[in-house]
């Protein structure tokens, strides 16, 4: 717990500046937001009421919904940790689907022509295609319990694939050829200069793909989701004109998307240091 704490102080000291411009860039969010939603309200000379004053709560009311869904406000008798959990199992599966299918095909692409030969045309004819465009389909052929789960595996399948095959690539050559020299052979290369080579290019694949991936899981699970879900919930309450519940649901996507890109940024960082990049 001391080397935890003490390594969170030197992170805050290295990087207060970053810090301190982060939370006035969201305290200057926050006002207009509020200034916002005071506009629409209030009757004002020239303006009156507005229609979309109902839309626009304040960011203490989204707040107060957000705190309230996890103990005294359910939706479809699921509180917000149960739509967490439910979205987060099916983030964690595309994901690690994605995953291991991504990595391997990314360095045979990356590093054998044949592979790549055989593989791009199938990525380039599919990469372009929206993952959400794929939702109807797969809602209609896998069901409501894969069919989400296999949204997020697109998202997250062509940034990683994409990134692995390029770090792949742009392996320096002198390094394999050194590898060589002192007797690696073909499997030791890839364990020991390629693999450890990508790893940055691969967690970028990842922060990006994990971007996409939550993006994807909303969608599929505002057109259909058992279980619930965050997407569920903003979909569900936003039908219910439950306004600051559904803001609070897209801050809920924003906090995990925080949380999982910290962590993949984290492992990278550990990865590199165990593997000598750093």
């Amino acid at each position: 717990m001391n080397s935890i704490a003490a390594s969170l102080l030197r992170l805050i000291q290295e990087n207060w500046r970053k810090l301190l411009l982060g939370v006035a860039s969201m305290v200057v969010f926050l006002f207009l937001w509020s200034l916002y939603a005071a506009w629409l309200k209030a009757d004002w000379p020239f303006h009156g009421a507005s229609g979309a004053a109902e839309y626009v709560p304040y960011p203490w009311e989204v707040l107060n919904a957000f705190y309230l869904s996890f103990w005294s406000h359910p939706v479809s008798g699921l509180y917000m940790g149960s739509h967490v959990y439910a979205s987060l199992k099916r983030m964690v599966a595309g994901f690690v689907l994605a995953f291991v299918i991504a990595v391997p095909a990314g360095l045979l692409m990356g590093r054998m022509w044949k592979a790549e030969a055989v593989a791009k045309p199938v990525v380039e004819l599919f990469r372009p295609i929206p993952p959400l465009a794929w939702i109807p389909i797969f809602l209609v052929v896998f069901g409501v319990v894969i069919g989400p789960i296999g949204i997020v595996f697109l998202g997250i399948f062509f940034p990683v694939l994409l990134n692995v095959q390029f770090g792949a690539r742009s392996v320096d050559s002198s390094l394999i050829d050194a590898a060589r020299t002192l007797g690696a052979r073909r499997l030791d290369i890839f364990a020991k200069v390629v693999l450890p080579f990508t790893v940055p290019y691969l967690m970028t694949g990842i922060t990006v793909g994990l971007g996409i991936g939550w993006m994807c899981i909303v969608a599929a699970e505002m057109l259909g989701a058992v279980g619930g879900g965050v997407g569920y919930f903003i979909f569900t309450t936003a039908g219910n004109s439950q306004y600051p519940e559904m803001f609070a649901g897209m801050l809920m996507i924003g906090i995990l998307s925080i949380l999982t890109t910290g962590i993949a940024g984290l492992i990278e960082r550990r990865l590199s240091k165990w593997m000598g990049m750093r």
